[in-house]
């Protein structure tokens, strides 16, 4: 694993986002902090600790610890069907097996403060050599999850020229909300989430610099990103027509069918 992003929503301590890249043996706490604790994610609630727990990375996935004496905290799947674990008071260490992660932590009055954590890069086991063998471990060079949100917004950048339509540019951000609309768990998605996702794919998952990062203007940034995203994935097969059976119907194919 080459490390995890952590973010923290606007909305807590101060008020301003927070985001932290970890690398492998880097820890980060949090907490509500004070002067003689410091964390390097505050957390503006009175029923959460000074120092709340800890964030570690390993080689190959990140543990919590929780230092509560009393409260359990929860890690969710985003992306799943609702799978999530509970790391009980006091549980150091506790291994975290998804590529997204949610973090909450209960606050008294009713609700939840939570962070985010993205972890990019998981091991693969090679294929099977001769005789059924395993031979070893292998890191794969884009390693993306098919059911996850951010790889249906790459499709749907790719399927112009998956469909041999020859564009001319790639398809704007609403242009992706809308195409995403109809599938199920896609409803909500907003042009802000999809250009969330996109800057994933190009810093976390495609590891994508260059000029598009330097150009004057954030929609030319932007824009940049969506091209050189779309010029890899296709490029390298990433994305293929097979892919194409994760979106919704078409208006076209829509209109065919009835």
């Amino acid at each position: 694993m080459s490390g995890i992003v952590v973010h923290l929503p606007g909305g807590g301590a101060g008020g301003g986002a927070v985001t932290l890249r970890l690398g492998p043996g880097e820890a980060a706490r949090f907490g509500r902090g004070d002067a003689r604790t410091p964390v390097e994610l505050r957390l503006d609630d009175v029923a959460i600790s000074r120092l709340a727990g800890e964030i570690r990375v390993t080689d190959d996935h990140w543990q919590l610890s929780n230092h509560s004496p009393t409260q359990s905290y929860l890690v969710e799947n985003p992306e799943g069907a609702g799978e999530y674990l509970r790391v009980p008071p006091r549980r150091a260490g506790a291994p975290i097996p998804f590529e997204f992660s949610r973090v909450v932590l209960p606050t008294r009055a009713g609700g939840a403060v939570s962070f985010q954590v993205f972890a990019p890069d998981h091991l693969y086991l090679d294929p099977p050599g001769p005789g059924g063998r395993l031979t070893g471990r292998t890191v794969t060079a884009y390693s993306l999850d098919e059911t996850a949100t951010y790889f249906l917004v790459l499709v749907a950048l790719c399927e112009p020229w998956l469909r041999d339509r020859s564009p001319v540019s790639v398809p704007t951000t609403p242009q992706v909300v809308e195409r995403l609309r109809g599938r199920p768990g896609c409803g909500r998605l907003t042009a802000r989430a999809v250009s969330s996702h996109i800057d994933y794919l190009a810093v976390e998952k495609l590891r994508i610099g260059g000029p598009a990062a330097s150009e004057p203007g954030r929609g030319e940034r932007h824009n940049g990103k969506r091209d050189a995203v779309v010029g890899l994935a296709l490029r390298f097969g990433i994305v293929r027509e097979e892919h194409l059976g994760l979106l919704p119907p078409s208006r076209a194919e829509a209109g065919a069918r009835g």
